[in-house]
């Protein structure tokens, strides 16, 4: 297999005891024979080396071209069995064991395991830099649209949330409770099917389960009262309480949410690696700010940015077309493909080696509906540059043992439209990511802003707790942790536009934050 990618070159120089300067790897990316130009390079570099310079790959590449000028070189020897190929190692990559190995939900620390080749004469540097995926629809898609889906997808949703809070109280269903007698204690799991405001100002909150539904009272002067203020329809959540002496209502002592434990303990990587995680780039709006990306790709390029080997970027590649009204009269390239197009120049700029990941957002050219697949081929084509991981919006990327939970954000609207603003507003959106992390899934309400595909399963459920929880959308930069989840809203590449201006959107252009894997502490850079 051609080792056409600047990651499959460092895999490869991996497997064969080596780390190179980035400045190495761009060069033998480039060569019109990389696989020619890794062997001359390794054959070129000194016996004691570990690693390879520029020197030695310039003079490797300009060996191999002069060769292939001359003529046809002699067959090499089979090395097969003494450097297996990257598309089939020795053995399969450890990295993020250590995630999936752990106790469900209080994952350790990956720094407490011994380091991938550890006791070899490789250096860190040279680890293979294996990226697991989960969560993925693309390919995966089996909704029809029909009544039966939607059964489905809330049935799978209620299942999966449900079993989070059952070990938390004494669950039974609606039609048992139904059944019991007035005075009874109670405890009930359901999807959150209609809050509404009695005469005496108590709220009446109906579940929902698999057997029926059944009614709630949170009087106003229990301490209780303000999470109702945090509902949303459609999410799961779990009471406890005391039948009224007539056995129609519940009377709501405690309430739970599926949430993210206090004592969970983020996994984080064996070495110093960081990942750059943005989002909403715009490509193709006359506001997309080429100087700012200019100036974050040449830095990437420096010493200073030097552990970054990851960029992550969480939806809207491009301005798209028709997104909103008059959209057209707002972009500088009109259509879709060759913002596509233009997009993957920019990317170019970034180095080699960098590994991409990528969702798509709801300026994409893909469904809108939720979960989103990952782009068609004809797009992936385009976005090539850097053998890029393209995967579906929402999914968990798990990258030296760090699993960051990539999701664009489109339900984040909702969530600050109907949360009280000291709980959630555009000001903060990692306030309203907590609350996604809180109910356990990336977009519980179904209607208004967001568009549910109906599946045979809920994609859009975080089953397991990530270290990292990164989205976009909203524009707007925030950053913090919740028990212990660094969450991320990245900003934007985009300065205002004249639709943003007219619903007041103030966005945060030109960030990147960065995030060292082994500390999971944050670093903003600014460069617009």
């Amino acid at each position: 297999m051609p080792l056409e990618t600047p990651a499959r070159i460092v895999r490869e120089l991996a497997q064969r005891g080596y780390n190179a300067e980035r400045e190495a790897v761009t060069l033998l990316a480039g060569a019109d024979d990389s696989a020619a130009a890794l062997d001359a390079a390794v054959e070129a570099a000194p016996d004691d080396a570990l690693r390879l310079t520029a020197d030695h790959a310039r003079t490797a590449v300009e060996r191999v071209a002069t060769a292939a000028t001359d003529g046809p070189s002699p067959t090499p020897t089979d090395t097969a069995d003494q450097h297996p190929s990257v598309s089939t190692p020795s053995s399969p990559s450890n990295s993020g064991n250590q995630a999936k190995n752990a106790p469900l939900e209080t994952k350790g620390n990956a720094a407490e395991t011994q380091a991938v080749g550890a006791d070899s004469d490789t250096t860190a540097e040279a680890v293979d830099r294996a990226i697991d995926i989960a969560g993925d629809i693309t390919g995966r898609s089996t909704g029809t649209g029909e009544y039966g889906d939607f059964v489905s997808v809330f049935r799978d949703r209620y299942e999966k949330l449900s079993g989070k809070l059952r070990g938390r109280v004494n669950h039974r269903p609606a039609s048992a409770v139904a059944d019991m007698t007035g005075g009874s204690d109670v405890a009930m799991i359901g999807l959150v099917n209609d809050v509404r405001s009695s005469a005496n100002g108590h709220w009446i909150v109906e579940l929902e389960d698999t057997t029926g539904t059944f009614p709630c009272l949170v009087t106003k002067d229990r301490d209780i009262a303000g999470l109702v203020d945090e509902l949303l329809l459609d999410e799961c959540i779990a009471i406890e309480g005391t039948l009224s002496d007539d056995a129609g209502i519940v009377f709501v002592d405690s309430l739970h949410f599926p949430d993210v434990p206090r004592t969970y303990k983020p996994s984080t990587a064996d070495r110093h690696v960081q990942a750059a995680l943005i989002s909403d780039v715009h490509v193709g709006s006359q506001e997309f700010m080429a100087d700012a990306w200019h100036r974050f790709a040449d830095w990437l390029h420096t010493d200073e940015a030097e552990a970054v080997e990851y960029l992550l970027i969480a939806g809207d590649m491009v301005e798209g077309v028709g997104v909103y009204p008059d959209q057209d009269e707002e972009l500088d390239i009109v259509d879709i493909y060759d913002q596509y197009d233009r997009f993957s120049e920019y990317l170019k700029e970034v180095p080699g080696d960098l590994d991409i990941v990528m969702i798509p957002g709801n300026h994409d050219a893909v469904r809108l509906a939720e979960p989103q697949p990952g782009f068609d081929e004809e797009l992936r084509d385009i976005m090539s540059a850097h053998d890029p991981r393209i995967v579906g919006n929402p999914a968990t990327v798990t990258v030296e043992g760090v699993s960051i939970l990539m999701y664009h954000g489109v339900s984040l609207d909702e969530v600050i439209a109907e949360l009280p603003e000291d709980k959630a507003s555009y000001d903060d959106p990692h306030h309203a990511m907590y609350h996604l992390l809180k109910k356990r899934h990336v977009a519980p309400k179904y209607g208004g802003h967001m568009r549910l595909a109906p599946e045979e399963e809920d994609y859009l459920v975080i089953e397991d707790v990530p270290d990292v929880f990164h989205t976009g959308h909203v524009h707007k930069l925030g950053y913090g942790k919740y028990h212990n989840v660094l969450s991320v809203n990245s900003g934007c590449w985009q300065a205002q536009t004249a639709f943003q201006k007219s619903v007041n959107i103030d966005p945060d252009a030109g960030f990147a934050p960065i995030v060292d894997l082994d500390t999971l502490d944050l670093t903003v850079r600014k460069f617009a």
